[in-house]
């Protein structure tokens, strides 16, 4: 469970592609989101957030609270959160109780945010490229490429989402890929030995001791 929060720039960078695909929902109309084309928007809410972040001096400097509610507020209705956490959880999660499901959800937001908030302090004078979109109007799920470009080397940032239906529908994230490692598959990888080790109470236990940690200070 270690190793990804060891990766500290692999990990980071994947937090800043939760922040740029999705934080500004604010911006969006229902009808707008669910009518708009996956890599239209994806590249659309990269620009968005990267001013907003740029804007807020507080934002930038990890304040966690702030982050949070920009979590909450924001990215949530833009992620299909469920299905990242219970893809991170692997097979576990059917035999998990509710609660535990609850638990969990909240738990690995929690550590996403507060393992990588230090990460916003290096948003500079980034932009986002979406690369040409090869898909069709009847796709259910589709890959965006994009790379997020700066003073350094570009950084490949892709994404997966997926089509959902009703008014609150539209085009959801579910996995984001930073720099070739798909970020939902790193943290199965570190569930399952936990789980194997400890059950998913021991899983809820490790998480939330983590998110204990790294709140301090």
């Amino acid at each position: 469970m270690n190793q990804i929060l060891q990766r500290r720039t692999l990990g980071r960078l994947a937090l800043g592609g939760l922040l740029l695909a999705a934080a500004a929902a604010g911006f969006v109309r229902p009808a707008l989101a669910a009518d708009e084309a996956p890599d239209a928007l994806v590249k659309r809410l990269s620009s968005d957030v990267l001013d907003t972040i740029k804007a807020d001096k507080s934002i930038k400097a990890g304040d966690v609270g702030k982050i949070m509610l920009l979590v909450d507020t924001k990215i949530m209705p833009n992620v299909n959160f469920l299905r990242m956490t219970s893809s991170a959880v692997g097979p576990a999660w059917r035999q998990a109780t509710p609660e535990q499901q609850k638990r969990l959800e909240d738990a690995f937001k929690t550590l996403l945010v507060r393992t990588y908030a230090g990460a916003l302090d290096q948003v500079s004078d980034q932009t986002v490229v979406v690369r040409p979109f090869r898909g069709s109007a009847d796709d259910k799920e589709v890959l965006v490429r994009t790379e997020v470009k700066g003073s350094g080397d570009p950084v490949q940032l892709d994404y997966r989402l997926e089509k959902t239906p009703g008014e609150a529908g539209g085009w959801k994230i579910y996995n984001i890929n930073v720099l070739g490692v798909w970020l939902v598959d790193t943290y199965r990888t570190q569930f399952a030995q936990q789980i194997n080790a400890k059950g998913i109470d021991g899983l809820i236990a490790a998480l939330e001791a983590r998110n204990k940690n790294n709140g301090k200070g």
